[in-house]
């Protein structure tokens, strides 16, 4: 840890600037301003402990986007969430998917069929309503890519709306 004044003053800048905008990300997908805290303090915290001096938005920005998904894949925090939250207190309606919104019941439901770069694409898409370009730009990937892995999540939803095994209709 430790490190100079110099060091120090950028770690306190790069809060100052990012975590606000860290924070409302945070919200946007755990919809509980104190997880959201904790989980954007928890980042700084881990990265000004491993000496990290990469404090740039993107980094930020799909550090802790990976944070929230993995906050939502522990199933108490994804109970205690979904249980708090009445369906009319979930927050703007998101971009669909085959007629289906997507909001926090059905993001976590996702979650435990995706893997990690296709929970990213996930929240990106639908949840931060990014384009294409922009998520193949900020994966470092391309945009076919990026359509296969929308292909896919929208196979997925398809998948979980079929009644019968597999499906949760």
């Amino acid at each position: 840890m430790g490190g100079d004044a110099s060091s120090r003053a950028a770690r306190m800048e790069a809060y100052r600037r990012y975590g606000p905008a860290l924070l409302r990300k945070c919200e946007r997908m755990l919809q509980s301003r104190q997880e959201s805290e904790d989980v954007v303090q928890g980042l700084f915290v881990d990265l000004i402990q491993r000496g990290e001096r990469r404090f740039d938005l993107p980094y930020l920005y799909r550090a802790v986007t990976n944070r929230c998904i993995n906050h939502l894949r522990h199933g108490e925090n994804r109970s205690r969430l979904l249980q708090q939250h009445d369906v009319a207190l979930r927050g703007p309606v998101r971009l669909p998917i085959d007629e289906q919104v997507i909001g926090l019941d059905l993001m976590v439901k996702l979650m435990d069929r995706l893997d990690d770069r296709g929970c990213e694409v996930l929240v990106y898409r639908y949840f931060d309503e990014m384009g294409v370009e922009e998520i193949a730009a900020l994966l470092g990937t391309s945009r076919k890519t990026v359509g296969k892995r929308l292909a896919a999540l929208h196979a997925e939803v398809r998948r979980m709306l079929e009644p019968g095994p597999g499906g949760d209709a």
